[in-house]
């Protein structure tokens, strides 16, 4: 029996048994197997069990076993090419094959079963809003060669229309972008890339204007209501002062991350995606205290007792992705309703990240500390985070010219 293997990819010469033929034989096949997802291609040739078991007893090797060799080799050939290249892919193997019968829904889908296996749960949910969004617009069996410029435009419209925000094109675009790039190789150099100057270009991300002032602020710490508005009210003023900590990282602080009056952690959106993530000290306000105090696991001297009450330990990555998500869309909808009794505008607690980097900004701190208290790898990447909070000051400095 011939089998090769290499970088988790399988291929290996089968007999179909899924379904018999009218004249009672079985197929032949080459199968395929990546990340527990199984691919068959023909060889041409049909056999009843009996032949197959004689075939590789027999030391003779005859004409169909030749053929089929044959097959397995060519297959066995571009699979070995394409993982030397680390650019294995089962559309990429098949436009090397001539045979490709791949859609782009099924390229996005083996992407998302590579992104479960690893944990990536997160990106698991962007590709697969981005396949939801784009079988709206197209529908299940979107091939590779439909998408042009044109298509691409036209699906951009729909969305917008649909109501999409300029931000979700962005990121749909881009995923669907990255999935047509998975799928080039040498031997697709003719295929049009629709992406890039002179053809469809992805719309920019618009800045979100999402940073609270001082006084919306204290407007917001000073709130009174229900216990669980309060409760959802501190998490956000506790994020706010922990250096705009996100509520992934906050959630699963555990009391070892406090040290010296002050919580010390790591991203993980950085060290997942960066192998320079920064060490980030936050120190422990009198508030902060008072919130852990409050609403946190008392610490009875075991480092490892998380400092809030939602994780439990021992989760998965999904369960900690759904525990995080759930939090996220409860606290959201209680800071909604605050801030329509406060009658200040509506704020996330994405607002909280963003309003702790613009208040220091516009408080004279030097962007040095700011950079290293956000975590951020560059001084660069800060200004480009703080580029969506000029305009208040654009709109209070030019008043100052015709304040006569």
């Amino acid at each position: 029996m011939y089998k090769f293997t290499k970088d988790g990819i399988s291929v290996l010469i089968v007999l179909d048994r899924r379904r018999k033929k009218v004249n009672g034989l079985y197929p032949v096949k080459i199968e395929v197997v990546h990340r527990r997802i199984q691919r068959y291609y023909p060889t041409g040739k049909d056999l009843s069990e009996a032949e197959w078991e004689a075939l590789w007893r027999k030391r003779q090797r005859t004409m169909v076993r030749e053929s089929i060799e044959n097959s397995f080799y060519i297959i066995k050939d571009r699979v070995e090419g394409l993982a030397e290249k680390g650019a294995f892919s089962f559309h990429a193997l098949e436009l090397r094959m001539g045979t490709s019968a791949e859609t782009i829904n099924t390229a996005i889908e083996e992407k998302m079963n590579e992104l479960m296996d690893c944990g990536r749960i997160n990106s698991y949910y962007r590709y697969r809003s981005t396949l939801r969004a784009l079988e709206r617009f197209a529908g299940k069996h979107i091939s590779y060669m439909e998408i042009s410029p044109k298509w691409l435009k036209e699906c951009e419209s729909y969305w917008a229309k649909g109501g999409l925000s300029q931000t979700s094109v962005n990121i749909y675009m881009k995923t669907l972008k990255s999935i047509l790039h998975r799928g080039l190789t040498e031997d697709t150099k003719s295929y049009r890339f629709p992406f890039g100057q002179g053809r469809y270009e992805i719309p920019p991300c618009r800045p979100r204007m999402m940073a609270m002032t001082k006084e919306q602020i204290r407007l917001i710490a000073s709130y009174r209501g229900a216990p669980m508005k309060e409760y959802y009210r501190d998490l956000w003023m506790f994020s706010y002062m922990c250096n705009g900590i996100n509520f992934r990282d906050m959630l699963f602080l555990k009391y070892r991350n406090i040290r010296n009056g002050e919580i010390i952690f790591r991203r993980t959106k950085t060290m997942k995606a960066s192998k320079e993530a920064r060490t980030i000290k936050a120190y422990i306000t009198p508030q902060m205290a008072a919130i852990i105090e409050k609403w946190g696991n008392s610490f009875t001297g075991n480092p490892d007792t998380y400092i809030f009450r939602h994780a439990k330990g021992g989760e998965s990555a999904m369960e900690v992705t759904r525990t995080v998500r759930n939090v996220i869309s409860r606290c959201n909808n209680t800071l909604k309703g605050i801030a329509s009794e406060l009658e200040i505008p509506a704020f996330t607690t994405y607002s909280a990240r963003h309003s702790f980097a613009t208040i220091l900004k516009r408080g004279g701190t030097d962007i040095k500390y700011i950079s290293e208290s956000l975590g951020h790898t560059s001084i660069s990447m800060t200004e480009h985070y703080l580029d969506g909070f000029e305009r208040e000051d654009r709109v209070r400095y030019s008043k100052i010219l015709t304040d006569f």
